[in-house]
């Protein structure tokens, strides 16, 4: 129904991931942004917003939020109450804020490396220091090792656990009994979890992702969890996302620090887009998460072909894919380098989520049509 292979050039639309690099014959296969042209329901209802021709500050109504209430006890099972909810312009601001709010400089907060690389910026931006809880690999995928990782929070500096559900770029969605585990160690040391699940429409086949806060009520008392649009829609630049905690002064807290780093005030046409997303958008969300499941198919196939002494790591969630190349015996920095302008494709090396955790790793956005995918491989194959 949904074209998904349909190729569109996105040159000279000041696209950060197509325009960055000015070397036109470059693929870009790196920053979490789709080259998917978004769902008919939402260019629709910007289209409607766009001909009204009066664009000033916004006010989001009553139906934004009843949109998000929908569709997350729809799909997820999760009950959010109307006023657990502040919006703000991004997942990225919101940590921030999230951060001011529960932290004092100098304290601890705990991440489990490798690990989306604006987390470290956010910690630091809040003089605060990154403690890792490094994930533990076993065979394709990771583990979590809860020894170090209560060790972490037995530290008395640690306030803070800043989890990512489902987890970028390791590919986990995390089970309940995970999440419930993580939580109960947290507890026993006094450590809010912020959680960011920005990537949980992305569940590959056989997975099942479990927002932190419906585990049980000692998880929903103890967790702000961020989440958006954005990523599973395509339209992180229209800047919407919401921030969702149950307890009434720690989100009071928060609401000071989104005025205190003034990203109070969104985008109207995000709040249009993410209405006509959450109410109209389920089914081109299903078709893209097929299609991204062939696409990751695809990828394990070539590169067990041309590479096969690469590790494609298994992917349960997102659309980022997690590559082992510590064949290559070179530090990934510079195979990034070498690659962008050797062979003209651009991929993240793993250092961007952890310096010692990332190493030996490359991390590759599938999230485009196949045909471009499958250029992309070759030419980091050749």
């Amino acid at each position: 129904m949904f074209d998904f292979d349909k190729l569109i050039d996105r040159r000279k639309s000041n696209c950060i991931k197509w325009d960055l690099v000015e070397d036109i014959d470059v693929i870009p296969m790196w920053v979490a942004d789709m080259d998917f042209e978004v769902a008919p329901c939402i260019k629709e209802a910007l289209i409607k917003r766009v001909e009204h021709g009066v664009f000033g500050y916004t006010l989001v109504p009553e139906s934004y939020y009843e949109a998000v209430q929908g569709w997350f006890a729809r799909r997820h099972g999760f009950a959010i109450e109307r006023d657990w909810m502040l919006y703000t312009s991004g997942v990225v601001p919101g940590i921030s804020c999230v951060l001011k709010a529960l932290t004092m400089p100098g304290e601890n907060v705990l991440v489990q490396t490798p690990v989306y690389n604006c987390f470290f910026s956010c910690i630091k931006n809040n003089g605060c220091t990154v403690l890792e809880n490094r994930l533990v690999r076993q065979g394709d995928t990771y583990k979590i090792d809860f020894e170090d990782f209560e060790a972490k929070c037995a530290d008395e500096k640690t306030t803070v656990f800043l989890l990512c559900n489902p987890h970028n770029p390791g590919g986990r969605v995390w089970t309940k009994e995970e999440l419930e585990r993580m939580n109960d160690i947290c507890l026993r040391y006094g450590v809010r979890v912020v959680s960011d699940e920005i990537h949980c429409e992305f569940v590959m086949p056989g997975y099942q992702y479990t927002p932190f806060a419906t585990v049980s009520e000692a998880c929903l008392k103890n967790v702000v969890t961020l989440n958006a649009p954005s990523k599973a829609f395509n339209i992180a630049g229209l800047q919407i996302a919401n921030i969702i905690c149950e307890n009434s002064e720690v989100r009071r807290r928060i609401d000071r620090a989104i005025n205190i780093n003034e990203v109070c005030d969104v985008n109207p046409f995000g709040v249009v887009a993410l209405e006509a997303a959450y109410r109209e958008g389920e089914p081109w969300l299903e078709e893209l998460n097929a299609y991204l499941w062939e696409n990751y198919q695809a990828m394990k196939a070539f590169l067990g072909e041309h590479k096969p002494e690469w590790t494609v790591m298994r992917q349960e969630g997102t659309y980022v894919v997690w590559v082992d190349v510590s064949a290559m015996r070179k530090p990934v920095a510079e195979l990034e380098a070498l690659w962008l302008k050797e062979r003209k494709v651009y991929v993240n090396a793993g250092t961007h989520y952890g310096d010692i955790a990332g190493e030996g790793y490359i991390r590759i956005n599938i999230a485009c049509p196949r045909s471009r995918m499958l250029e992309g491989l070759n030419r980091l194959c050749r």
